[in-house]
């Protein structure tokens, strides 16, 4: 049979040489755009910011999704899969399968541009500190999602994830992963020559890393690394000295006192009309639609403990609507690209605000805490809570009095990351994480806080009435679905998955 095979096809072959040899000759073997100008390098870091959103999944793993019962909510297969902690490996928009892919293209994109530059002989550009800060942000969230929590001792052997630099040259290759203290060792590295180099371009796109926000992906990840004197570093260079930071907060008093709700949603993650936006993203997502009804969100009780009563004694300036079961807040807004008018199809994005400037002013607030400035965390504190909050007055900020009688943590427990918080810091912190929670509602960050503070989540399951609980699900400090399970496909090639 294999003689046959080739007396049929070596002639075929010899033939269409003969006839088409100085057609392919004149054709470049390789005719993908040649990146050759600065320029060219500036278009690829368009694609170097991950196109996912990660709210979908982290929100109802964490303490802010409560069953909203299956009365009155809408039944949402991720949903229900990621608040009961289970592993997923369906690859749609708003999957961890979904973000990882997303993540890796984006790296992908920073490699190249980073190789471009080299080829190229550009060092000292701006394009190169954005790369390099794309990279290590991607590399970033991808362990703080798909590996343990960072801790000084543990994460010398615990599995992260693959850091990659170059760009892929082979199919398929085979890859392993790193520990999670080699990925931050790689990450700090990038994000220290990053910053070296990045720029603010057009200081008003805020697709794109600036020095602005590059410095708040640092104040995030020094925070993570538990690294407090460059938490405040980065933190001040992010705001800028000699301003009053209330000025560039989110101003929830303003929004919910002017605007309709269609306004606040567009306000939210606007690039323009919101001054504490620094980097947004946007992403294929049904989640402007799911986060407002799926059945494990804002639940009646959970409106009361995180929108009710703010630190302050006064009420939240947060907005919420609500049927008799289900409440959510304006933070998003979908914009649907048809791709057939007649038959009503298309894709649904969603536009997602990745830093702020909440953000900073709260991870400098609870890094000055831990190092025992204990005015200095409350004045941040107080210049967040003073544009979030109805009625506020300078008579009602928070003191170095009030807080440890009214936010001391009487669960020795409640907060076990890997460093020791001072005894007099632990009631600032813990207003701190009080106040974060209900700031970054619904947009996914409330469990980066669980994971660094090694705290245990419980998600009880309610009968359609929601008067009993049915069942009790506890996810323990230590449990290994903390991590997210590494994708299959991922797995097929050679990615160690996570223990179960």
């Amino acid at each position: 049979m294999k003689n046959n095979n080739y007396k049929v096809f070596l002639p075929l072959l010899s033939v269409f040489m003969f006839c088409s040899c100085n057609d392919v000759l004149d054709e470049t073997p390789d005719n993908r755009t040649q990146i050759d100008t600065l320029d060219k390098v500036s278009e690829l870091l368009v694609a170097a910011y991950p196109a996912a959103i990660y709210a979908s999944f982290l929100e109802p793993m964490s303490d802010n999704a409560r069953d909203r019962t299956a009365t009155g909510s809408i039944n949402n297969r991720i949903n229900e899969e990621m608040w009961n902690w289970r592993d997923i490996n369906d690859i749609d928009s708003d999957t961890p399968t979904n973000y990882w892919n997303e993540v890796y293209a984006a790296i992908a994109q920073a490699n190249q541009a980073l190789e471009s530059l080299d080829e190229l002989g550009l060092i000292d550009v701006e394009e190169r500190g954005e790369a390099l800060i794309c990279r290590a942000y991607g590399h970033y969230m991808l362990v703080n999602i798909f590996a343990k929590a960072y801790n000084e001792t543990t994460s010398v052997t615990d599995l992260g994830i693959t850091y990659i630099t170059k760009p892929e040259t082979t199919l398929l290759p085979s890859y392993s992963r790193n520990t999670v203290k080699e990925v931050y060792n790689l990450i700090q590295i990038d994000l220290v020559e990053g910053l070296k180099y990045i720029g603010n371009g057009d200081a008003f796109n805020k697709f794109h890393f600036t020095t602005k926000s590059a410095h708040a992906f640092a104040s995030r990840f020094y925070l993570t690394k538990g690294n407090w004197d460059k938490v405040i570093e980065h933190s001040t260079a992010a705001l800028g000295t000699n301003q009053d930071v209330t000025t560039i907060l989110r101003d929830m008093v303003l929004i919910e006192e002017t605007l309709s709700l269609p306004e606040q949603e567009l306000r939210y993650s606007s690039s323009t009309l919101e001054p504490a936006n620094l980097l947004l993203a946007v992403g294929s997502s049904v989640y402007a639609r799911t986060y407002r009804s799926s059945r494990f969100g804002l639940s009646n009780l959970l409106r009361t403990e995180v929108f009710g009563t703010s630190p302050l004694g006064t009420g939240w300036a947060y907005p919420t609507f609500s049927n008799s079961v289900v409440n959510f807040m304006p933070k998003y807004d979908e914009y649907f690209r048809v791709t057939n008018q007649a038959a009503g199809i298309g894709f649904p994005f969603v536009q997602l605000p990745l830093l702020t400037t909440d953000e900073v002013v709260l991870n400098r607030a609870e890094a000055y805490a831990m190092l025992g400035n204990l005015q200095l965390c409350l004045n941040d504190l107080n210049a967040v809570l003073s544009n979030k909050t109805d009625n506020y007055t300078p008579a009602n900020n928070l003191t170095i009095t009030s807080v440890p009688v009214n936010f001391e943590v009487a669960d020795a427990t409640l907060y076990t990351p890997f460093y020791a918080i001072p005894a007099a810091s632990l009631p600032f912190v813990n207003v701190s994480l009080i106040v974060r929670k209900s700031v970054f509602f619904a947009e996914g960050l409330r469990w980066f806080d669980i994971k660094r503070h090694n705290m245990a989540v419980v998600h009880d399951e309610l009968s359609d009435n929601g008067q009993e609980v049915i069942s009790s699900f506890t996810l323990s400090k230590e449990d290994n679905r903390k991590a997210i399970q590494v994708p299959s496909a991922a797995q097929a090639l050679g990615i160690e998955p996570n223990m179960r």
